[in-house]
């Protein structure tokens, strides 16, 4: 899983850097790599064969035509493979930010059932901006462009999202604990 996500983190960079210099069809073995280290994970996830298709095509595009548009369409899929995963869970038993939420609390409460599920909407429609965003640049930026939105921006507005959705999940909680405290002086005192 390391070797994925650190594969995954440096691709747009290693795109930017091999842009003229590198074959567009030899750059496709990185994405044949970030295809390769996620293999382990095709028997537990059916989302995960979906992706492995879409890079193998991807790949398979980069290197039949020697282009670099469909190496650059990359970013798109990722978004669009968890744009697809979290708006699919909002239908789901669970919201996949839930199931996060009752890794840590399994006895999650209304509220938090609630606020997860919002979170999941965020999140989806940060994958349909960022992955727009991703398009634009794939299709009609230069490379160096490209490689910054995708390998350095898309990844401080994600770390943004983080931030800003854990400090109003604190704010969240400090209300409700409020509104729980107030609810029992009321019945404390309504018992004397």
């Amino acid at each position: 899983m390391a070797v994925s996500v650190l594969v995954t983190l440096l691709y747009p960079l290693a795109i930017w850097l091999g842009h003229g210099r590198v074959e567009p069809r030899l750059l496709a073995l990185l994405l044949v790599l970030a295809a390769a280290t996620r293999l382990p994970s095709l028997k537990l996830k059916r989302s995960s064969r979906w992706w492995l298709a879409g890079a193998l095509l991807l790949a398979g595009l980069a290197i039949w035509n020697n282009a670099l548009l469909p190496l650059k369409l990359y970013p798109v899929l990722v978004n669009l493979g968890m744009l697809t995963v979290f708006a699919y869970s909002l239908y789901a038993p669970l919201s996949i930010i839930e199931r996060m939420a009752r890794l840590t609390d399994p006895a999650l409460p209304a509220y938090g059932i609630v606020y997860t599920r919002r979170v999941t909407q965020v999140w989806c429609v940060f994958f349909i901006i960022n992955g727009g965003l991703a398009l634009v640049t794939a299709l009609w930026a230069s490379a160096a462009v490209w490689s910054l939105y995708n390998g350095l921006i898309a990844y401080v507005l994600m770390g943004f999202l983080f931030v800003g959705e854990y400090l109003v999940r604190v704010l969240v909680k400090r209300h409700h604990r409020r509104l729980d405290a107030q609810s029992g002086l009321q019945q404390d005192g309504q018992h004397v």
